[in-house]
Protein backbone atom coordinates (compact mmCIF):
# COMPACT_ATOMS: atom_id res chain seq x y z
CA UNK A 1 0.00 0.00 0.00
CA UNK A 2 1.15 3.31 -0.69
CA UNK A 3 2.31 5.41 2.05
CA UNK A 4 0.62 8.74 2.48
CA UNK A 5 2.85 12.07 1.68
CA UNK A 6 2.20 15.25 2.94
CA UNK A 7 -0.54 17.11 4.32
CA UNK A 8 -2.57 13.66 3.00
CA UNK A 9 -0.80 12.36 6.40
CA UNK A 10 -2.53 14.83 8.24
CA UNK A 11 -5.91 16.06 6.29
CA UNK A 12 -8.19 14.98 3.71
CA UNK A 13 -8.80 18.69 2.22
CA UNK A 14 -6.97 21.70 2.23
CA UNK A 15 -8.02 25.27 2.61
CA UNK A 16 -6.25 28.45 1.60
CA UNK A 17 -7.12 31.77 0.71
CA UNK A 18 -3.69 33.80 0.59
CA UNK A 19 -1.08 33.87 -2.53
CA UNK A 20 2.30 34.45 -0.58
CA UNK A 21 3.78 34.15 2.84
CA UNK A 22 5.48 36.25 5.10
CA UNK A 23 7.47 33.65 6.72
CA UNK A 24 10.04 33.42 3.56
CA UNK A 25 11.17 30.07 4.60
CA UNK A 26 14.06 29.43 2.61
CA UNK A 27 12.70 25.91 2.23
CA UNK A 28 9.19 26.46 1.04
CA UNK A 29 7.47 23.75 -0.75
CA UNK A 30 4.73 26.03 -1.45
CA UNK A 31 7.10 29.32 -2.82
CA UNK A 32 8.90 26.48 -5.06
CA UNK A 33 5.38 25.62 -6.43
CA UNK A 34 4.04 29.54 -6.65
CA UNK A 35 7.79 30.31 -8.72
CA UNK A 36 6.97 27.05 -10.77
CA UNK A 37 3.52 27.89 -12.11
CA UNK A 38 4.29 31.64 -12.16
CA UNK A 39 2.21 32.69 -9.45
CA UNK A 40 4.86 34.72 -7.40
CA UNK A 41 8.48 34.70 -7.63
CA UNK A 42 11.22 34.90 -5.64
CA UNK A 43 11.58 38.36 -4.36
CA UNK A 44 7.56 39.05 -3.89
CA UNK A 45 6.63 35.54 -2.45
CA UNK A 46 6.55 37.26 1.03
CA UNK A 47 4.41 39.76 0.03
CA UNK A 48 0.78 38.19 1.15
CA UNK A 49 -2.17 38.84 -1.32
CA UNK A 50 -5.67 37.78 -0.58
CA UNK A 51 -6.81 35.24 -3.73
CA UNK A 52 -10.09 33.87 -2.05
CA UNK A 53 -13.01 35.09 0.26
CA UNK A 54 -15.07 33.18 2.27
CA UNK A 55 -17.75 32.47 0.14
CA UNK A 56 -15.68 31.78 -2.63
CA UNK A 57 -14.53 28.35 -0.52
CA UNK A 58 -16.33 25.05 -1.41
CA UNK A 59 -16.15 22.57 1.38
CA UNK A 60 -16.22 18.68 0.67
CA UNK A 61 -19.54 16.69 1.74
CA UNK A 62 -18.28 13.91 2.95
CA UNK A 63 -16.57 13.77 6.40
CA UNK A 64 -12.63 14.17 7.41
CA UNK A 65 -10.61 16.93 8.62
CA UNK A 66 -10.06 20.33 6.82
CA UNK A 67 -6.25 21.91 6.86
CA UNK A 68 -6.45 25.43 7.05
CA UNK A 69 -3.91 27.07 6.24
CA UNK A 70 -1.54 24.85 3.93
CA UNK A 71 0.67 27.00 1.49
CA UNK A 72 0.64 29.91 3.14
CA UNK A 73 0.70 30.79 7.38
CA UNK A 74 -2.00 32.56 9.74
CA UNK A 75 -1.38 36.02 8.85
CA UNK A 76 -1.79 39.35 11.51
CA UNK A 77 -2.54 41.19 8.27
CA UNK A 78 -5.51 38.86 7.33
CA UNK A 79 -6.77 37.75 10.55
CA UNK A 80 -10.42 38.99 10.03
CA UNK A 81 -10.73 37.26 7.22
CA UNK A 82 -8.93 34.17 8.74
CA UNK A 83 -11.63 34.74 11.46
CA UNK A 84 -14.75 34.31 9.04
CA UNK A 85 -12.98 30.74 7.14
CA UNK A 86 -12.76 29.26 10.86
CA UNK A 87 -16.01 30.31 11.48
CA UNK A 88 -17.53 28.63 8.28
CA UNK A 89 -15.74 25.85 8.55
CA UNK A 90 -16.64 24.87 11.91
CA UNK A 91 -20.19 25.94 11.49
CA UNK A 92 -20.62 23.68 8.87
CA UNK A 93 -19.54 20.89 10.94
CA UNK A 94 -16.21 20.02 10.15
CA UNK A 95 -13.37 19.31 11.85
CA UNK A 96 -10.84 21.94 11.57
CA UNK A 97 -6.51 21.45 11.44
CA UNK A 98 -4.94 24.37 12.41
CA UNK A 99 -1.27 24.90 10.91
CA UNK A 100 1.10 27.65 11.80
CA UNK A 101 4.82 28.77 12.65
CA UNK A 102 2.42 30.97 15.48
CA UNK A 103 2.34 34.50 16.24
CA UNK A 104 0.79 35.03 20.14
CA UNK A 105 -1.31 37.58 18.65
CA UNK A 106 -3.30 35.52 16.19
CA UNK A 107 -3.22 32.51 18.52
CA UNK A 108 -4.75 34.23 21.19
CA UNK A 109 -7.62 36.09 19.15
CA UNK A 110 -8.39 32.62 17.39
CA UNK A 111 -8.34 30.69 21.05
CA UNK A 112 -10.39 33.19 22.42
CA UNK A 113 -12.85 33.74 19.28
CA UNK A 114 -13.86 29.84 19.00
CA UNK A 115 -13.96 28.59 22.58
CA UNK A 116 -17.07 27.28 21.99
CA UNK A 117 -15.51 25.00 19.26
CA UNK A 118 -12.60 23.39 21.27
CA UNK A 119 -13.73 19.96 20.12
CA UNK A 120 -13.51 20.52 16.60
CA UNK A 121 -9.97 22.20 16.59
CA UNK A 122 -6.30 21.39 16.66
CA UNK A 123 -3.81 23.12 16.50
CA UNK A 124 -0.53 21.82 15.28
CA UNK A 125 2.52 24.72 15.29
CA UNK A 126 5.13 23.64 13.45
CA UNK A 127 8.97 24.66 15.17
CA UNK A 128 12.15 22.76 13.09
CA UNK A 129 14.48 23.64 16.33
CA UNK A 130 14.77 25.49 19.54
CA UNK A 131 17.63 27.56 18.74
CA UNK A 132 16.64 31.10 17.32
CA UNK A 133 19.65 31.56 15.19
CA UNK A 134 18.28 28.24 13.43
CA UNK A 135 15.20 29.29 13.14
CA UNK A 136 15.65 32.79 11.98
CA UNK A 137 18.89 31.53 8.98
CA UNK A 138 15.72 29.25 7.15
CA UNK A 139 12.83 31.04 8.53
CA UNK A 140 13.54 34.82 8.34
CA UNK A 141 10.99 36.42 9.32
CA UNK A 142 8.85 33.71 11.42
CA UNK A 143 8.30 33.99 15.32
CA UNK A 144 11.12 32.77 16.95
CA UNK A 145 11.00 30.14 19.73
CA UNK A 146 10.03 31.47 22.31
CA UNK A 147 6.86 33.09 20.49
CA UNK A 148 5.71 29.84 18.96
CA UNK A 149 6.37 28.07 22.82
CA UNK A 150 4.16 31.02 24.53
CA UNK A 151 1.53 30.13 21.60
CA UNK A 152 1.45 26.46 22.27
CA UNK A 153 1.11 26.93 25.92
CA UNK A 154 -1.66 29.16 25.51
CA UNK A 155 -3.99 27.20 23.07
CA UNK A 156 -2.85 24.56 25.92
CA UNK A 157 -4.13 26.25 28.90
CA UNK A 158 -7.44 27.53 27.35
CA UNK A 159 -8.85 23.75 26.87
CA UNK A 160 -7.46 23.32 23.28
CA UNK A 161 -6.16 20.09 21.87
CA UNK A 162 -2.46 20.92 20.85
CA UNK A 163 0.39 19.44 18.91
CA UNK A 164 3.31 20.15 16.79
CA UNK A 165 5.41 19.72 13.28
CA UNK A 166 8.90 19.45 13.54
CA UNK A 167 9.02 19.40 10.01
CA UNK A 168 11.40 20.19 8.57
CA UNK A 169 14.00 19.09 11.04
CA UNK A 170 16.61 22.15 11.32
CA UNK A 171 19.30 20.65 13.49
CA UNK A 172 19.96 17.20 15.07
CA UNK A 173 18.71 18.88 18.71
CA UNK A 174 15.09 17.38 18.17
CA UNK A 175 15.08 15.64 21.66
CA UNK A 176 15.88 18.82 23.43
CA UNK A 177 12.71 20.40 21.58
CA UNK A 178 10.45 17.45 22.15
CA UNK A 179 11.00 18.09 26.16
CA UNK A 180 10.55 21.51 25.66
CA UNK A 181 6.89 20.88 24.28
CA UNK A 182 6.17 17.89 25.52
CA UNK A 183 3.71 18.93 29.07
CA UNK A 184 1.93 20.84 26.42
CA UNK A 185 0.31 19.14 23.80
CA UNK A 186 -2.68 16.75 23.61
CA UNK A 187 -1.68 15.02 20.64
CA UNK A 188 1.42 14.18 18.85
CA UNK A 189 4.76 15.57 17.58
CA UNK A 190 5.15 14.87 13.99
CA UNK A 191 9.24 14.61 12.93
CA UNK A 192 9.85 14.86 9.74
CA UNK A 193 12.79 15.50 6.97
CA UNK A 194 13.50 17.94 4.86
CA UNK A 195 12.40 17.22 1.57
CA UNK A 196 13.75 17.58 -1.72
CA UNK A 197 15.70 20.26 0.23
CA UNK A 198 18.62 20.89 -2.88
CA UNK A 199 15.77 21.65 -5.32
CA UNK A 200 13.79 23.80 -3.29
CA UNK A 201 17.19 25.86 -2.55
CA UNK A 202 17.72 25.97 -6.15
CA UNK A 203 14.17 27.72 -7.29
CA UNK A 204 13.45 29.76 -4.13
CA UNK A 205 16.67 31.28 -5.38
CA UNK A 206 19.99 29.39 -3.56
CA UNK A 207 22.44 28.09 -5.49
CA UNK A 208 25.57 26.43 -5.06
CA UNK A 209 27.53 29.45 -4.43
CA UNK A 210 25.47 30.21 -1.62
CA UNK A 211 25.45 29.79 2.49
CA UNK A 212 21.92 28.47 2.12
CA UNK A 213 23.01 25.68 0.32
CA UNK A 214 25.78 24.97 2.01
CA UNK A 215 24.74 24.69 4.67
CA UNK A 216 21.90 22.69 3.08
CA UNK A 217 24.52 19.82 2.89
CA UNK A 218 25.74 19.92 6.15
CA UNK A 219 22.03 19.41 7.16
CA UNK A 220 21.67 16.62 5.07
CA UNK A 221 25.02 14.91 6.14
CA UNK A 222 23.55 16.02 9.70
CA UNK A 223 20.24 14.13 9.29
CA UNK A 224 22.12 10.47 7.59
CA UNK A 225 20.01 6.86 8.16
CA UNK A 226 22.54 6.58 10.96
CA UNK A 227 20.94 9.31 12.96
CA UNK A 228 17.34 8.73 11.96
CA UNK A 229 17.64 5.07 13.21
CA UNK A 230 19.42 5.97 16.66
CA UNK A 231 16.76 9.23 16.87
CA UNK A 232 13.87 6.28 16.01
CA UNK A 233 15.41 3.85 18.57
CA UNK A 234 15.57 5.96 21.57
CA UNK A 235 12.25 7.14 20.77
CA UNK A 236 10.42 4.77 19.18
CA UNK A 237 8.30 3.71 22.27
CA UNK A 238 7.14 7.51 23.38
CA UNK A 239 3.59 7.48 22.03
CA UNK A 240 3.73 11.28 21.90
CA UNK A 241 5.66 11.15 18.61
CA UNK A 242 4.67 10.26 14.96
CA UNK A 243 6.77 9.62 12.41
CA UNK A 244 6.44 11.40 8.66
CA UNK A 245 6.61 9.20 5.73
CA UNK A 246 10.11 10.75 5.27
CA UNK A 247 11.22 9.30 8.44
CA UNK A 248 9.18 5.96 7.93
CA UNK A 249 11.39 5.38 4.41
CA UNK A 250 14.98 5.38 6.36
CA UNK A 251 13.18 2.96 9.08
CA UNK A 252 11.72 0.33 6.39
CA UNK A 253 14.78 0.69 4.27
CA UNK A 254 17.39 -0.03 7.55
CA UNK A 255 14.61 -2.67 9.17
CA UNK A 256 14.83 -4.61 5.41
CA UNK A 257 18.64 -4.55 5.69
CA UNK A 258 18.75 -5.77 8.62
CA UNK A 259 16.86 -8.68 7.91
CA UNK A 260 18.31 -9.52 4.68
CA UNK A 261 21.70 -9.69 6.61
Amino acid sequence: MKRKFGTLEWATHNVNILNGCKNDCKYCYSKEMAIRFKRKNRDNWKFEEKIKTVNEIKLPKETGTIMFPSSHDLSKKYIDEEIEVIKYILTNGKYLLLVSKPNLEVIKRICDTFSEYKDKILFRFTIGSVFDETLSFWEPYAPRFLERKKSLIYAYENGYQTSISCEPMLDDQIETLIEEVENYITETIWIGKPNYLLRRLKMNGYDKSTEEYIKALKLIEILNDDFIMNLYKRNKENKNIMWKESIMAVIDRNIIYEKST
